[in-house]
């Protein structure tokens, strides 16, 4: 079977990190790729990490990018602190590399809020691609790309995403700073369109188009702050161009 590299970027995840790491245990190499946490997160890693690295956060894409470089198997798969390899996603991964029919494939993610997954808030990611060729573009939201046709695993991937309400507006603000400068670098501007239709959008998207009425309040709280989140980019947007900086 091909050799399969999982690599984990990380900043202060210790109340998530080791039941990450233990849950790719099977893979030939786990790379943690750290911003310099300051807790306990690189105590943790070397229980299980086959390579610890260290770099300054720039941005999302090129840290992983990093990573990716000091990764030595024919596969790699991208996990994140709060997410989990279930048995059964394990055991697919395995069959799926004995004899593999695409350069890469899609895993599915429910989010996981106010003690629920909610499988009408989920994303299909592309995380596990044969290592050549791939490569990670964009700051901020950043998207995996890879040689050859893409497909799909039929097993999920835990997300445990939303660390509380505080957590979840927190990195909301500060997604909305990292996309308002890009948006700002490239000579944007805010209109009435972006404050108000774009955010309306996105709720009605969430809550209705992607069923998450149907996940109750959690689903009902994420659509809200995902439409707060898209508002916030663009006000913040506009005090970029109004000569206002993020205070930091």
């Amino acid at each position: 079977m091909a050799r399969l590299s999982v690599i984990v970027p990380t900043f202060n995840e210790e109340a998530y990190l080791e039941d990450a790491l233990f849950s790719v245990a099977f893979a030939d190499e786990i790379i943690v790729i750290d911003s310099y946490s300051t807790d306990k997160t690189t105590e943790i890693a070397k229980k299980y990490a086959t390579k610890l690295l260290q770099r300054k956060f720039d941005n999302f894409s090129n840290q992983k990018n990093f990573a990716l470089k000091e990764a030595t198997g024919d596969w790699v798969l991208f996990l994140d602190a709060d997410e989990r390899v279930t048995h059964s996603l394990e055991a697919e991964i395995k069959e799926t590399l004995q004899n593999p029919k695409h350069g890469g494939y899609k895993i599915n993610f429910p989010h996981y809020y106010m003690n629920r997954f909610l499988y009408h808030h989920s994303d299909n990611v592309l995380r596990l691609v044969k290592r050549e060729d791939a490569e990670y573009v964009g700051a901020v939201h950043e998207r995996l790309i890879c040689k050859g046709s893409i497909g799909k695993l039929k097993n999920k991937m835990l997300h445990f995403t939303y660390k509380g309400f505080e957590n979840y507006i927190s990195k909301k603000e500060s997604y909305a700073w990292f996309q308002a400068q890009q948006q700002f670098e490239k000579g944007k501007k805010t209109t009435w369109f972006h404050l108000f239709f774009k955010p309306t959008y996105r709720f009605f998207r969430s809550f209705i188009l992607k069923g998450g009425f149907r996940d109750g309040v959690p689903g009902l709280t994420v659509a809200a702050v995902n439409a707060y989140g898209v508002f916030e980019r663009y006000v913040k947007l506009r005090l970029l161009n109004k000569g206002f900086e993020e205070n930091k």
